[in-house]
């Protein structure tokens, strides 16, 4: 009975101690929740530091504009390397219209014994140039072309004719055109004296002058004056009927002018 004493002595003061202890204070369902969420500051419990994940960036939205056409590729040609720029062929020299050429006569030409239409030649004084300066024509060149006109004076102190016409020229072992007309020549003018047929004449004269001084005179004088009267008749019929001939000589002067330029056209035999 004493030990069950002194345990409900103990109990009665505990119950007495607990009250007194939670006397005055709020019911436990007023006091402020307590935020249990927060760990202690001694916590050591390791913290999770990983960033949130970020939503996922959408997809991007398609554009409303026409898609741009692309221009096909354009075709790229290579360019060759650059050449050296051909040299353009040289022209051929021209020799200019009016250009005087002047030549030396190949042979004698006379209106005694020449006639019209006989070919002539005739060779370069000198070379000729073109305007630039190149020689076209060499010296020693030969002219080549025709009588076109020649006859002797038809008396004392008239002028014979000749003209020479050069229409080809060869040098080199070619024969080129050429037109030229006739400017000049080293011509001389010499009679032909009295021929046989102006003896004969010259002789018939004195007969006709001897049977006329016969006639008139009647005696041998007479006739002897009449035969020189006669004679000198015919010496002046001779001297006025008598051709002048024009004559050219060799080596003379011929100077011609060019009417058309000259080009090396060759032409042939």
């Amino acid at each position: 009975m004493a030990i069950w004493g002194k345990q409900a002595r103990y109990a009665v003061l505990a119950a007495a101690a607990f009250w007194a202890c939670n006397k005055g204070e709020k019911p436990a369902d007023q006091q402020p929740a307590r935020d249990l969420s927060l760990a202690p500051a001694e916590s050591v419990a390791k913290m999770n530091d990983r960033p949130m994940d970020q939503p996922a960036t959408p997809p991007a939205q398609p554009s409303r504009q026409p898609a741009r056409q692309t221009p096909p590729p354009r075709k790229t040609t290579t360019q060759p390397a650059t050449q050296p720029r051909a040299k353009e062929p040289e022209k051929a020299p021209v020799v200019s219209e009016g250009t005087r050429i002047d030549l030396v006569a190949s042979d004698t030409i006379t209106s005694r014994t020449h006639k019209k239409g006989e070919l002539v030649t005739a060779t370069a004084a000198s070379g000729v140039s073109d305007p630039s300066g190149r020689q076209v024509i060499p010296a020693g060149a030969v002219f080549s072309g025709t009588i076109s006109d020649i006859a002797p004076a038809e008396h004392p102190g008239g002028q014979g004719r000749m003209v020479l016409t050069f229409n080809r020229v060869s040098f080199g072992g070619h024969n080129y055109a050429v037109s030229a007309k006739l400017d000049t020549m080293g011509t001389v003018m010499k009679g032909r004296g009295v021929t046989a047929g102006e003896a004969a004449k010259v002789g018939a004269g004195a007969v006709v002058g001897g049977i006329a001084g016969r006639l008139l005179g009647g005696n041998k004088k007479g006739t002897a004056i009449g035969a020189a009267a006669g004679a000198a008749a015919g010496v002046g019929y001779a001297a006025a009927t008598r051709d002048v001939d024009i004559i050219l000589p060799a080596g003379a002067l011929v100077r011609i002018i060019l009417t058309a330029p000259f080009e090396l056209k060759e032409v042939a035999e």
